[in-house]
């Protein structure tokens, strides 16, 4: 979340280099460029030395509440630990947008960012799903814990890698927060469940679990949702749709959330398998026409 922010700054420094050094310009007015660009690299080298509070604050207390969910976990209390995590992925989202618009992003906070997103959605999940199914599979259920958890530790590294050239439209592989989040709905609504379905209920975690995993390694594409920003002026029917989403997951909150987890993990399958090989078979076959 934090890592468009630092790109940004990154590429105005960059800018400003280039109108300094360009072409030359009266040496007064070169000088004064000069002074802004030096004022512009201390700043950071102070940002290396020192961390912004307020969006670390906010990432921190994602990464306690993982913690937190890992612990309950343990004592059984799956729905305490199920919130944890939600509440989690709401605060993780929250980071990033606190860095942008108080113009604190760092490189510090972008790793310590992943860091607490390995926490919070690769190895809470995965302890969450052990204790309250997988571990009735013996050493195949830990075998699937320990693959979502590595997927979602290595999801994680390739978009470090890759975040200053991948797409800003579509994230490559499943979000690690989004397989957090289906994780924690499924384990929700398989609770709600009559007693009777609780049988085939283990073995549809064991599969989710390591499909999840996959998926988030995967080249399947799934939408970032970075050009609805919730602070810029949209049509008035995106209200109306978040207001039907809205009284759908209150009708039915378990139900509805792992469906809406559900139908985020068909849209990116949908569109990398369907929509996009025959967008680009259009051309071809308008060119033979």
């Amino acid at each position: 979340m934090r890592r468009k922010a630092v790109d940004q700054q990154n590429d105005t420094i960059q800018a400003e280099e280039r109108a300094v050094f360009a072409e030359p310009v009266r040496l007064e007015d070169n000088r004064a460029g000069r002074h802004r660009l030096n004022e512009r690299i201390r700043e950071r080298l102070r940002d290396k030395r020192a961390v912004y509070l307020l969006p670390n604050m906010i990432t921190m207390t994602s990464m306690f509440l993982g913690f937190l969910s890992m612990i309950w976990s343990v004592q059984g209390r799956y729905s305490d630990a199920c919130l944890a995590l939600l509440v989690s992925a709401l605060m993780d989202g929250l980071d990033g947008k606190v860095a942008r618009l108080t113009h604190s992003a760092s490189e510090f906070g972008v790793q310590f960012d992943s860091l607490a997103d390995l926490v919070a959605f690769g190895f809470a999940p995965a302890m969450l799903v052990w204790q309250w199914s997988l571990q009735t599979f013996g050493r195949a259920g830990v075998a699937a814990a320990f693959i979502y958890a590595a997927c979602g530790a290595l999801r994680l590294a390739r978009f470090n890698v890759s975040a200053h050239t991948a797409s800003k439209r579509f994230f490559v592989g499943l979000p690690i927060p989004a397989g957090a989040c289906t994780m924690v709905c499924f384990v929700l609504f398989a609770g709600a469940m009559p007693d009777g379905g609780q049988g085939s209920m283990r073995y549809l975690c064991f599969a989710l679990t390591v499909l999840t995993g996959f998926l988030m390694v995967s080249r399947v594409r799934y939408f970032s949702f970075k050009e609805y920003d919730i602070f810029r002026a949209h049509p008035y029917r995106v209200l109306v749709t978040f207001l039907v989403l809205l009284a759908l997951l209150y009708s039915s909150p378990k139900l509805m959330g792992f469906a809406y987890c559900a139908a985020y993990i068909a849209s990116g399958l949908v569109y990398t398998f369907y929509l996009l090989p025959k967008s680009s078979q259009q051309p071809e076959h308008r060119q033979g026409d």
